[in-house]
């Protein structure tokens, strides 16, 4: 779960059935996380006399307390509908829509600058860790980094220009 966070490529999640325990850890672990309008989501340990704590890491990172502690405590699955409400996914589609949305949002971020995807993935989940006043020192930091990339350089030449950009780091 760690590789997934802590790696330099957005991972999406798509679900077609039932994340329950670690799958559900696994759906919240992911950057990006879709579903078929039909998928359940569960830490459904406590029904078992297992209370699903490593679930519970990403799970609680992604949702409020009130719902998590909801699901920890009585095991019952929510449907996607309510999991996007709450934060767990970012959408669910009818089964035959969900292969070509998640292909479609691949193919937008693979569009982008790679160095920049990676420099914004890490700064984003490193300056969550941080107080406030210490986030902000960071990401000032990483956008500075940011902008004396190439990239950056290619990205606002291509805006003013009215082209699309040719990334140099793909």
């Amino acid at each position: 779960m760690l590789q997934i966070v802590e790696g330099n490529k957005p991972v999406i999640a798509k679900v077609h059935g039932a994340a329950y325990a670690a799958g559900c850890q696994l759906v919240a672990s992911c950057d990006l996380a879709y579903s078929t309008k039909d998928a359940l989501f569960a830490t459904p340990g406590v029904n078992i006399g297992l209370f699903c704590s490593t679930p519970m890491v990403a799970v609680s990172r992604k949702i409020n307390k009130k719902p998590m502690m909801k699901m920890l405590l009585t095991g019952e699955p929510i449907k996607a509908n309510f999991a996007k409400e709450i934060g767990l996914i970012n959408d669910c589609f009818s089964k035959s829509k969900l292969n070509n949305e998640v292909l479609k949002i691949a193919k937008k971020i693979a569009s982008k600058s790679n160095l920049t995807i990676k420099i914004g993935k890490r700064t984003f989940y490193k300056q969550l860790e941080m107080p406030l006043r210490k986030a902000y020192a960071h990401t000032s930091k990483m956008m500075t980094v940011n902008m004396m990339a190439l990239d950056a350089k290619e990205g606002i030449s291509a805006f003013l220009e009215k082209r699309k950009p040719k990334w140099k780091n793909k």
